[in-house]
C-alpha cells in the first residue's frame, strides 16, 4: 500500500503530536525495524515520514507549510 503525499504529512504530523521532540528518532527507528523484517516499502514509506517531520519542524510560526 502506497500512501498519498497527504497521507504521509498527516503521519508526519501525528508523530510530533504524538512524541513531540522524539518523533524523528522514534519514525526513524520503525524504518530501521521493517528493514530489517525485509519490508521495504514499510522501510521507504518511513523514511519519507521521517523526510516530512524535518520539514514541519523546520517551520516557524510565521510561516505556512502547505
Amino acid at each position: 500500500m502506497t500512501l498519498s503525499d497527504w497521507e504521509l504529512w498527516a503521519c508526519a504530523r501525528q508523530q510530533i503530536v504524538r512524541h513531540g521532540d522524539d518523533a524523528a528518532v522514534k519514525a526513524a527507528m520503525r524504518s530501521d525495524q521493517l528493514l530489517a523484517e525485509g519490508d521495504i516499502d514499510g522501510h521507504r514509506t518511513w523514511l519519507a515520514i521521517v523526510d516530512r517531520i524535518y520539514g514541519l519542524s523546520m517551520v516557524t510560526t510565521d510561516e505556512t507549510r502547505h
